[in-house]
């Protein structure tokens, strides 16, 4: 189902070369352009691929604005119809009606990886529209995000950790991680490095080799300290058996509803919107505001005070990590000193 009208601005278009249906959803402004990844995977309808484009549209604006960037929240999507397939012609004709559709937006959206594309593609889409970001390093950009996301993962979790279990530390921790794509995989790594005890979960069992595997089916249930989610989104419910959920995932929770009740059980899930922010800080730090990695990397890790201040400010106000998330985005949207 369609969420209820909040957008800027959202245009869909059946694509001239491929005849797939390609959206641009801009969410908000209010902070500077809008920016957000570009998903390319299939959906049983169109109308499913524009109801996914507005959910991460506003998830972007809420990441955007927490994490203090001078951006608003988009995202592209190209809803390719389960029914056809994937070849190279179809893929390159959609991601020229896909960048010809941001190039009408003139500057107020940008778009860079995101499901299904990748640096190489925004170096395509550069042919046709300047307004694309992440292209690769041989390219004059800076490659994939991937491990800044899990940079930021990691700095989230240690937040994490410090307010559940009283110390950053992972290590004797077991830890489950669901999805072992390109940010599960390192930030699994990562936990495995730090002493961890690392249960990979993916739809492919072949990605969990070298760690304990179990079904994505039972991954969300599965007792442990905590979970990480990196998968799909709409999967997280009140039956979460770990005290701490952080990860990459965007729109992990079934709804806004799930946060209350996991508050309730006694889990302590940072929301996605905060923890997933590291590629797009360290993305735009860099190719929009012309700082080099090292000082990108320190504005990553600042999430882990950005999650602690969010903690603290839950458990202050009896309130939801989510809640406190929400505040402090739409204060720096304006939302708050407007309704005063």
């Amino acid at each position: 189902m369609v969420e209820p009208w909040e957008h800027a601005e959202v245009v869909t278009r059946l694509g001239a070369r491929s005849g797939v249906p390609v959206t641009v959803a801009v969410h908000s402004r209010a902070l500077g352009p809008a920016a957000g990844g570009i998903r390319f995977t299939t959906y049983p309808t169109w109308q499913d691929g524009l109801a996914d484009a507005l959910r991460l549209a506003r998830g972007m604006t809420y990441k955007n604005a927490v994490a203090g960037l001078p951006y608003g929240g988009g995202k592209s999507v190209i809803a390719v119809p389960s029914s056809v397939p994937v070849t190279p012609a179809l893929r390159s004709a959609a991601l020229t009606d896909l960048a010809e559709l941001i190039a009408t937006f003139d500057g107020t959206y940008l778009g860079g990886p995101d499901i299904g594309t990748a640096p190489a593609d925004m170096l395509f889409m550069r042919s046709f529209t300047r307004h694309v970001f992440c292209l690769p390093e041989s390219a004059g950009g800076t490659g994939s995000s991937s491990g800044p996301t899990a940079t930021g993962v990691l700095a989230a979790l240690r937040a994490g950790a410090t307010a559940v279990f009283g110390s950053p530390s992972v290590a004797g921790k077991r830890i489950v991680v669901v999805g072992m794509g390109s940010v599960g995989t390192l930030v699994a790594q990562a936990l495995s490095a730090a002493g961890a005890s690392v249960v990979a979960s993916d739809i492919d069992p072949a990605r969990a080799a070298g760690y304990e595997w179990i079904s994505p089916a039972d991954a969300y249930s599965e007792p442990a300290d905590v979970l990480v989610p990196a998968a799909v989104g709409g999967v997280i419910g009140p039956g979460v058996q770990a005290p701490l959920v952080v990860g990459p995932a965007n729109n992990q929770l079934r709804g806004d509803e799930v946060a209350d009740q996991l508050a309730a059980a006694g889990v302590v899930w940072v929301p996605d919107f905060v923890a997933s922010a590291g590629g797009v800080i360290y993305t735009l730090s860099r190719e929009s505001d012309g700082l080099d990695g090292e000082a990108a990397l320190a504005k990553v890790e600042t999430i882990e005070d950005t999650v602690t201040a969010i903690l603290s400010a839950a458990t202050t106000n009896g309130t939801t990590p989510l809640a406190e998330a929400l505040t402090l985005a739409e204060r720096r949207l304006g939302t708050l000193a407007l309704a005063d």
